[in-house]
């Protein structure tokens, strides 16, 4: 075949996966609030004890709904969050930190219990394989030693949902989105007497689009500015992730990150195996010079000079020669996910290409199929989910928690009639209007799902000056879209998040 007309327009597919990250030993708790006149449980309340390195951290636990109302004072639907707040500190001094996940349609529980809080899921082999007997274990590295934390569900995930007689698909498109969430910041920080407080977003995949958007939104809406966004994995130019026909920028901005998996894998020339950051640096000046301008050349391409392109590229991505020019020089991340591996039988993950699975039908070249690596998160992420929220956090319901509503993705109107979505402006007016926000960009080296190369070129194309660009910081981690699963990952990511809220 000639191109690789399987993969899709990315931004369908993508959902924002984070994982699960607890501990905690519990002093005391307060039962689940009697329900409300219109039988909405009120909140959980319980206090908490964290020791990381001798310290003992003590902290409020809390679960529960907020409601959205409209003009008229009338229930539009129930967001679910999950709260920490660390007991005794001074709420205008304490950070307070909004996170979600992304999908859309993903629930907040990959950041919630996979990085940030007091507790994660432990993942064994460095996060590379299904645990045998999923656990929660104390999270040495939450951010809740330097912020308080609020895990926010939007409508349609997690518990969250619209009230009674109310079409939920209002708050599922990208303005809808970020209404009811911005609002929820604005309730949240009332009710809890934040206004005061330094005010920042963690946002993974569509999640970090849903924090781009929401910089200036919240702005412009509330009159809210806030001190910093952490940027995870993030998708904030849907260009950069889209694989379609004539669109030949996706292609040179992923080549790195399938070189830095084949570099995992040893699928490489042993020249190129010797130092990951040095054969990255050769493949990203390539990809976005000689690379991107043969594809802009289309048919006009010269033959020989299409040959050497096709050596390149082989070199790069540990792939036949033959198989690259079958694909016309575009290597999508399904067909290399499927292929780089073939002769063993094994597929990588398209989530985090160190993670690898049998592969259904090995003489197809197509993906197909489920992805090893999203695979990995769920079922443990959901089972542990289930047991933390009802034993240590004390809430109680028989309603179902979508971890990952594909009714929602599948529903949502991205709002567009040309071109992809993006938030470059919004970021872009955000920053420019507080020059003091701070961004830190999280990127997994074996991401095939929102690149590392895809957010270098976010930034440099933000069109910021020179005083407001010095305080976007990048962090490089050895992980996948959800780096955190690989502890020395997480580890580096919590450092670079410490930072993102120092003063300095």
């Amino acid at each position: 075949m000639t191109r690789n007309h399987f993969e899709t327009a990315a931004w369908t597919g993508i959902v924002a996966f984070a994982l699960i990250l607890f501990g905690t030993s519990v002093q005391a708790a307060e039962k689940s609030g009697s329900s409300s006149k219109d039988g909405i449980p009120g909140p959980a309340i319980t206090h908490h004890t964290l020791k990381i390195d001798g310290e003992t951290l003590k902290y409020t636990a809390t679960a529960g709904y907020i409601p959205l109302k409209n003009d008229k004072d009338e229930t539009q639907a129930y967001m679910f969050y999950m709260a920490y707040q660390k007991e005794g500190a001074d709420a205008e001094d304490r950070p307070v930190t909004f996170c979600f996940n992304g999908g859309p349609g993903a629930s907040s529980a990959w950041l919630h219990l996979g990085a940030l809080g007091p507790k994660r899921v432990l993942f064994p082999e460095n996060g590379t394989v299904l645990p045998e007997d999923p656990r929660l274990t104390k999270n040495k590295h939450t951010w809740l030693t330097f912020t308080d934390l609020v895990f926010v569900d939007p409508i349609g995930t997690g518990y969250s949902h619209a009230a009674e007689g109310v079409d939920p698909k209002k708050y599922w498109s990208v303005q809808g989105d970020l209404d009811s969430v911005a609002e929820f910041i604005r309730l949240y920080i009332t009710r809890n007497h934040r206004w005061l407080s330094p005010k920042y977003l963690a946002g993974e995949s569509y999640g970090a689009t849903r924090a781009g958007g929401l910089a200036s939104h919240l702005q412009d809406a509330h009159d809210i500015n806030l001190d910093g966004i952490a940027l995870i994995s993030s998708a904030l130019d849907f260009q950069t992730i889209a694989f379609a026909p004539n669109h030949d920028l996706t292609y040179a901005l992923y080549l790195p990150s399938m070189t830095a998996t084949a570099f995992y894998h040893k699928r490489l020339k042993s020249s190129l195996q010797k130092d990951l950051q040095k054969t990255l640096a050769e493949v990203e000046k390539w990809a976005m010079s000689d690379y991107l301008a043969a594809l802009a050349m289309g048919d006009a391409l010269e033959k020989k000079r299409r040959k050497e392109v096709a050596s390149k590229l082989a070199r790069y991505t540990g792939l036949q020669k033959k198989d690259v020019l079958e694909q016309d020089l575009r290597i999508g991340r399904g067909y290399f996910g499927k292929n780089l591996l073939r002769k063993d039988n094994r597929k990588v993950g398209l989530y985090d290409g160190r993670v690898t699975g049998i592969a259904s039908h090995p003489e197809r070249q197509r993906y197909g199929g489920y992805d090893p690596s999203a695979f990995m998160t769920k079922g443990p992420l959901r089972e542990t989910f289930n047991h933390y929220i009802r034993n240590e956090l004390e809430w109680r319901t028989e309603r179902k928690y979508h971890l990952l509503s594909g009714k929602v993705n599948h529903s949502w109107d991205w709002q567009t009639k040309m071109g992809y979505p993006e938030v470059l402006g919004s970021l872009h007016e955000a920053m420019t209007r507080n020059p003091r926000m701070k961004v830190l960009m999280a990127c997994g080296y074996y991401d095939l799902t929102t690149t590392y190369l895809g957010s270098k070129w976010v930034v440099r194309h933000l069109d910021l000056a020179p005083e407001v660009r010095k305080n976007v910081t990048f962090g490089f981690y050895q992980g996948g879209h959800m780096m955190y699963t690989y502890l020395p990952a997480l580890k580096n990511l919590t450092q670079d998040a410490r930072k993102l809220y120092s003063k300095n």
